[in-house]
């Protein structure tokens, strides 16, 4: 095995970034580049921290600490600044480290470190990703029980469990992957709608920030903008776009729907606001088209004011209703109640087997149409024992 390194710490400057060097010949690599301040007895020995400067011949790149935490796997803590973290990742490649994403660094640790199933490898990067506590604990299910259990489980007892059975359970599976999904990784959720209906104002009771230009002139977000909302278990990656309408005469105001209908194609869930004090509100034909086959939650904003639509004569796919005011945060909770029923995590179990991988995904997919049981234990020990895709 070679010797590898990966940046774990987020792009951009900070405080301190971090390093990460693993392989066989780490130690020897960095005695190379490291010069410590005091003494070298406990130098690069697990469970030290030691402060010294990384150095490139007689220059220095910066004063840091390295923490060993086993004999073959070091954490390098620098300044923050981009351009060190860069040089010292240069001098580390210079003397024939390969440098990683952090995913696949993991894989590399973790695939030497003890006798790691895929399943369990894959959970180990998976929680590096993971957006609320409650899709870590999803994650952490998988690797002993959830979807190790039930696949070991399979491959034990193919003798005695029915093709049909396996089958059947692979389907609930999947259906229930499509849920965690959004607990673990988040939910992209879109604030679409006609113009001048609250959009803006709703993106704003949401986030907690005047984030988006609320004004009464129809057109005025002709930009788009993002922030994350969380609430029970859901993390919403919740966009604001521009107003959707048929008629365009402004040149700007059309490339700004046209980027909104790119993410509304995009989009785990719209939230199509409107607005119910108005009677002749009418829906973009383009929105519909795009919004058709997704999850969608219509907002009736402004229940402050008169109600003058008449939802009856709303197009059948919007028929899942919730009445707000977003300029007095009025029906907020009962929104964010109603958005995780949609999804369908209000009561979802932790507990439960599911994918959280595309190669997981696809295994199980074919493992629910598997023509024998020879083909279903085959797939069963690809999803086990089978290469880990990061």
């Amino acid at each position: 095995m070679g010797t590898f390194a990966a940046v774990t710490t987020d792009k951009g400057t900070g405080a301190i970034s971090t390093v990460e060097v693993f392989g066989d010949h780490a130690d020897n690599i960095l005695k190379k580049i490291f010069i410590p301040l005091k003494g070298k007895a406990q130098f690069l020995k697990p469970g030290t921290v030691t402060v010294g400067q990384i150095r490139d011949k007689d220059k220095t790149i910066d004063q840091v600490t390295i923490g060993c935490q086993w004999p073959d796997s070091f954490s390098i803590n620098c300044h923050g600044n981009p351009l060190i973290v860069e040089m010292i990742a240069k001098l580390l490649k210079e003397n024939k480290v390969e440098i990683l994403i952090y995913e696949q660094l993991l894989q590399k640790i973790y695939s030497k470190r003890q006798n790691y199933n895929a399943i369990q490898i894959e959970a180990k990067i998976a929680l590096t990703k993971a957006k609320t506590i409650s899709g870590a604990r999803i994650i952490i299910h998988q690797q002993k029980n959830g979807l190790s259990y039930i696949l070991k489980h399979w491959l034990e007892k193919t003798g005695k469990i029915s093709l049909a059975k396996i089958k059947n359970q692979s389907h609930a599976i999947l259906k229930a992957s499509k849920v965690a999904k959004f607990i673990i990784y988040g939910c992209k959720a879109v604030v679409a709608g006609p113009a001048n209906t609250g959009k803006s104002t709703l993106f704003n009771c949401l986030c907690g920030a005047n984030k988006a230009i609320v004004t009464d002139i129809k057109g005025t977000t002709r930009d788009w903008l993002s922030a994350q909302y969380q609430f029970g278990s859901l993390m919403l990656e919740l966009t604001d776009t521009a107003g959707l309408d048929d008629i365009l005469n402004d040149e700007i105001q059309a490339k700004a729907q046209e980027k909104s209908i790119q993410m509304v194609t995009d989009a785990d869930l719209i939230l199509l606001v409107l607005n119910q004090s108005r009677a002749n509100t009418k829906i973009s034909g383009e929105l519909l088209k795009r919004i058709a086959n997704k999850k969608i939650l219509t907002v009736l904003n402004k229940s402050d004011l008169p109600g003058e639509l008449n939802t009856s004569k709303l197009p059948i796919i919007c028929s899942q209703i919730i009445r707000i005011s977003a300029k007095y945060a009025q029906g907020i909770e009962d929104l964010a109640e109603k958005i995780q029923e949609i999804l369908g995590v209000a009561k979802f179990d932790f507990y439960r087997p599911v994918c959280f991988t595309e190669r997981q995904n696809k295994l199980v997919a074919e493992l629910a149409k598997a023509g024998s049981k020879t083909s279903a234990a085959n797939i069963i020990t690809e999803l086990l024992n089978g290469p880990v895709c990061v």
